[in-house]
Formats: C-alpha cells, sequence, structure tokens
C-alpha cells in the first residue's frame, strides 16, 4: 500500500455499568518501504463521533439485556449518520463484571453484525487493565517522560491497574473494587451489597445489608476502607490488609507486585469522573460511585504521587480496529487446504528472548506466556508468531518443531490446528518439520513475510496464484 488511505472505524464497550459506542477515522499508510516487509501503520486517528454514556442494561444480576444492548447500539449509528455496511472495521470489547456474565458470548455475537469486519472480544482483567492504560494516556506519558506510571481505571465492579515504564508493561492486576459494588433504590433502601462490599463493610467495622436504609456515615466507612486498600496496592498507607486485598483480588488477575518509585497517577473509569470533579449529589447514581471518587481524592493515592488527568476518563477505552491487507504472504509457505478462510484469529507474539527459549528447546517459559494470554482471552484459536532467525541450522530447526509440537499439544485442546506466522523465510522449512513429528493429529499453516505485534487479529484466505501465496488482513485495536 503505496498511498494513504482512510477507513471508518467504531469501538463498543460495554463495561459493568457503562455502554459506549465510538466512530473513528483512521488514516493508514505503508511504513515498510518499497523493499522490506509490508508494515502498515495508524498514521492518525480522528473520532468523529462519540455517544451519550449508557447504563449497561441487565435482565438480572448475571444476564445482559442483549436486545436492549442491540437498540442502544443500532441508535448510535442512526444518531451518527452510519449504516452498519458504512464502517470498515470495528471492535467489540466486552469487559469488568460484564465480561463474567452468564450470556457475555451471546452479546458479542449479537453486536457483531454492526459493521463488515468486526474484531470481538471479551477481555479479562489483565487484558483490561492494558486497554485502559493505553487509553487513558498513561502508556503514551510513561514513553514520552521515561518514567514509571500507574493507572487506576475504576468503574462499576472493578479497579483494573497496570504499570508502564517508558512504554514496557512491569505488572498489572485488579481488584473487585467499584463504584456499583453497593447500590439503592430512589426512595435510599439498599438493594445490592456484592461480596467484595461486604468484605469492605466487615473491614471497615460496620454491618451494610439489602433492605437497608443508606447510611451516609456507614457508606463513608466502607468507601474509605476501599480507598485503603488501593492505596496498598500501590505501596502507600497501611500495610497491614494483604489478606483482604487476597479476598478481593479480581479472579483471573495477576498477581501485582507493590511497586517503588511510581512517579504520576492517572485515573481512568466511570468513578475517575467523580475523583477529579465531586458531584454535589452523593446519590446521584443509586450507588456509592461518589463517596469512592471523595474518599480517593482525599487518600494518599491523591497527595504522594503527580496527578494526570486524562484527555478522556470514562471514555478511555477501546474506538476500533484498524483494518489492513498486507497484499500477500511470501511464497516459502506451508499449509493444509482445507482449512481456510480463517477469520479473527487473535495473535500471540513471541520475543526475541522467548523464540530464543524455543529453538532451545525450552517449552516452559513459552507455555506460560501463552497460556496467560488464552485465560485473559478466553479463546482457543491463535497465531503463534516470531521474529524468525536468519539461516538457523538444520538441528536448531528441527528442536523448534519438536519444541512448538510439544507447546501446542500442551496449550490447545487436541485436534486445534497449528498457526505460525514468522517474519523472515523459515516458514516453509519450520512447517514441514512441525507436520513430520511424530503422530501429529493437527493441521499445520505456517506463512512468513508477514509482520504482526502481539495482540493483533488476522484473517487467513483461500491460497492463491496456484496455492504459491495466501492474502492476509491483519487487524489493530486503537485506543481512545
Amino acid at each position: 500500500m503505496a498511498d494513504k488511505t482512510a477507513i471508518l472505524s467504531v469501538g463498543i464497550d460495554v463495561g459493568t455499568s457503562t455502554t459506549q459506542v465510538v466512530f473513528s477515522k483512521l488514516q493508514m499508510d505503508n511504513a515498510g518501504g518499497y523493499f522490506s516487509v509490508p508494515r502498515v501503520a495508524i498514521v492518525d486517528k480522528e473520532v468523529v463521533y462519540k455517544s451519550e454514556v449508557y447504563m449497561t442494561p441487565l435482565k438480572t444480576d448475571v444476564l445482559i439485556d442483549t436486545d436492549a444492548l442491540r437498540d442502544i447500539v443500532a441508535a448510535e449509528f442512526r444518531k451518527a449518520g452510519y449504516r452498519p455496511e458504512d464502517t470498515d472495521s470495528g471492535a467489540v470489547i466486552i469487559t469488568g463484571e460484564s465480561a463474567r456474565k452468564e450470556n457475555s458470548d451471546a452479546v458479542l455475537k449479537s453486536l457483531s453484525d454492526f459493521a463488515g469486519d468486526f474484531v470481538v472480544s471479551a477481555a479479562g482483567p489483565d487484558m483490561e487493565s492494558l486497554i485502559a492504560g493505553k487509553g487513558s494516556g498513561a502508556w503514551q506519558y510513561s514513553m514520552d517522560h521515561h518514567c514509571r506510571v500507574a493507572n487506576l481505571d475504576i468503574g462499576g465492579g472493578t479497579t483494573n491497574v497496570v504499570l508502564f515504564e517508558d512504554g514496557e508493561t512491569l505488572a498489572r492486576g485488579c481488584l473487585d473494587i467499584g463504584g456499583r459494588l453497593i447500590c439503592m433504590n430512589p426512595q435510599g433502601i439498599i438493594t445490592k451489597v456484592s461480596p467484595a462490599a461486604a468484605v469492605m463493610a466487615q473491614a471497615a467495622g460496620v454491618s451494610v445489608s439489602v433492605g437497608d436504609r443508606c447510611d451516609e456515615l456507614k457508606l463513608t466507612a466502607v468507601t474509605r476502607q476501599m480507598a485503603a486498600a488501593l492505596n496498598a496496592y500501590l505501596g502507600v498507607g497501611t500495610k497491614d490488609i494483604d489478606a483482604i486485598l487476597r479476598q478481593i483480588k479480581t479472579p483471573g488477575s495477576s498477581d501485582f507486585p507493590v511497586p517503588e518509585k511510581v512517579q504520576a497517577v492517572f485515573f481512568s473509569g466511570g468513578v475517575a469522573d467523580l475523583i477529579y470533579h465531586e458531584s454535589a449529589d452523593t446519590w446521584a447514581y443509586g450507588d456509592i460511585g461518589v463517596l469512592l471518587g471523595r474518599a480517593i481524592r482525599e487518600s494518599r493515592l491523591f497527595t504522594d504521587f503527580q496527578k494526570m488527568e486524562p484527555g478522556e476518563t470514562i471514555r478511555a477505552t477501546v474506538v476500533g480496529a484498524g483494518t489492513y491487507t498486507t497484499t500477500i504472504s511470501g511464497s516459502t509457505i506451508t499449509y493444509s487446504d482445507d482449512i481456510f478462510p480463517l477469520k479473527n484469529i487473535p495473535v500471540i507474539k513471541l520475543d526475541e528472548e522467548l523464540q530464543e527459549a524455543c529453538f532451545a528447546g525450552e517449552t516452559e517459559p513459552v507455555i506460560r506466556r501463552i497460556q496467560w494470554v488464552l485465560g485473559q482471552n478466553d479463546e482457543e484459536h491463535f497465531i503463534l508468531a516470531m521474529p524468525g532467525k536468519r539461516n538457523p541450522g538444520y538441528t536448531e530447526m528441527k528442536r523448534a518443531a519438536a519444541s512448538i509440537r510439544q507447546i501446542m499439544d500442551r496449550v490447545q485442546p487436541p485436534g486445534e490446528p497449528i498457526l505460525l506466522v514468522i517474519e523472515s523465510d523459515i516458514a516453509k522449512a519450520m512447517g514441514q518439520m512441525i507436520r513430520q513429528q511424530p503422530d501429529l493429529k493437527r493441521q499445520v499453516v505456517a506463512i512468513d513475510s508477514i509482520h504482526v505485534e502481539d495482540g493483533e487479529y488476522v484473517d487467513m484466505g483461500k491460497p492463491m496464484m496456484n496455492g504459491m501465496v495466501i492474502p492476509v488482513v491483519v487487524k489493530t485495536l486503537i485506543f481512545g
């Protein structure tokens, strides 16, 4: 692609408390040059329409109202002046407690027909932390200022925390702390107390139960306990609440080591607005969000670090997916004929260190990395990508092929295909060596001369030019 190309992309974010729709125009250009591997990059992004922020519609505490959600998205398409067929790409991301709702898969499927080519994903807590940290600007700030930055994305049900340093992710974690863990009706009667909120109430020495009348002093004590937990998570304030942190750790999230030398803190998510800008109405949202924002603003989180207010707080989210065609694969490829086409396959890319481990026959570090990613996305299909080596020896290649087979046997169900993308032109030899592994009952696709990054999604079409090459589409999530 020699010339710049513009596409219209839509991002739909379904969170614990809120749902929103964003339309963006994305400018893409080939940054790879004429004589190198094509690498189309997003060179400019313009948000052209933002929906209002809706309360995520629920049928019950564990069921999202799929029909109501579709109605919201359809209405926003009309307000924005677009039809589904106008969009070139898009992303549906379901996060927070919504990702744990019983019908979250049905929600993703019901929304995925609102654009021609959608990426859909239920983000696990660690992945959501990364999404929020990029969306708030914390990741970019850490690169621009060469410093250590934390982002706390405080929503209705969870607080996702990520730590960046100079663009690198040092740690990520998640706690069940949020503004809608305790809810009340317009008459001031408590209608919901989540298990995590009950833990916090007990730690604060107060009793809060469904059916009680709201007591601002008691609920303030609960939210101050929540703020104290977040303080301890970032290494300030009380040190004696490790047991509480273990009880409210979000299932599926990583351990978060207490960080040192954090220079700046960003707050994003729905509660962030209430941290930076206090609401005069304590019960404005029928929950404890206003009290939680106030408790955090009065805590050491707000006084001990340089505070950075994102350009967007509640909207620090995915805004779409840039779709671009990397013409064709290289011609040194291996594949099984009847497997194509393949759509929206997530990429797990090995860095140089993990690739070296693979070529050395050390499979455990690679297995741990893949299992973590799969745990975040609830995927079974994935593409294993690596930069590849120039002119590796036969013994080295044979060892790597055996490693890849062992890795896939550990991390994938039987019968799932082995999908490889290698940037250097060794895919054909690697694929053939994998297929020669004894008792292999998997299809193998190995293509090269394609540059992909971790977290992207790939489509592969049917082979072309007498089976010599494969058309490939790579999709990149774009963050607000």
